[in-house]
């Protein structure tokens, strides 16, 4: 009997350490990764929408796949933070629609597509995502998709089209 207590003992007690030691890097390191993400959403929100001097958060009630909306705070458009589902998992992106009611830019924060086939639709240096740009409500459907990666720009476009609902519903409400 002895022979078994002692290992389990043991056991338990390098688990208790661990366990400690993990809990105490999570509290010291969740506040710094906290701010690195709340530092690069604003920078993305500067990229989508570049001539807005600052942005304050909308609290209303936003479409599906609309996790998050900005308005500039000098009157220069809003912001939308989406998700989306694509082809390998979720697409978030961010698209930033001009006071005109256009699409200034749009970029991927995060993706898990196929390499190659699927990335081609989110990699923000891809003519597919250069096709939004300038483009107002009424033009989503001039957008090509990608040959060979369909669901995931329709997932893209889905996104984009909850944009300008959420556009919509926050210009209503001012």
């Amino acid at each position: 009997m002895k022979d078994i207590i002692k290992p389990i003992a043991v056991l338990a007690a390098i688990c208790l350490v661990i366990t400690a030691l993990l809990a105490y890097v999570n509290s010291v390191t969740s506040p710094i990764i906290k701010a690195a993400e709340e530092e690069n959403a604003a920078k993305a929100r500067a990229e989508v929408l570049s001539e807005a001097d600052g942005f304050e958060q909308i609290e209303t009630n936003l479409p599906e796949g609309v996790t998050e909306a900005y308005r500039a705070t000098n009157g220069a458009g809003y912001v939308f933070m989406l998700t989306t589902k694509g082809y390998g998992g979720n697409i978030n992106l961010i698209c930033g629609i001009k006071s005109d009611g256009t699409i200034e830019s749009t970029q991927t924060l995060t993706h898990s597509e196929t390499s190659g086939i699927g990335s081609r639709v989110v990699d923000n240096a891809s003519p597919y995502r250069q096709q939004y740009e300038g483009k107002s409500e009424n033009e989503l459907d001039s957008v090509d998709a990608v040959t060979g990666a369909t669901i995931s720009s329709k997932a893209y476009k889905k996104a984009i089209t909850a944009a300008f609902e959420a556009y919509d519903t926050v210009k209503e409400a001012e």
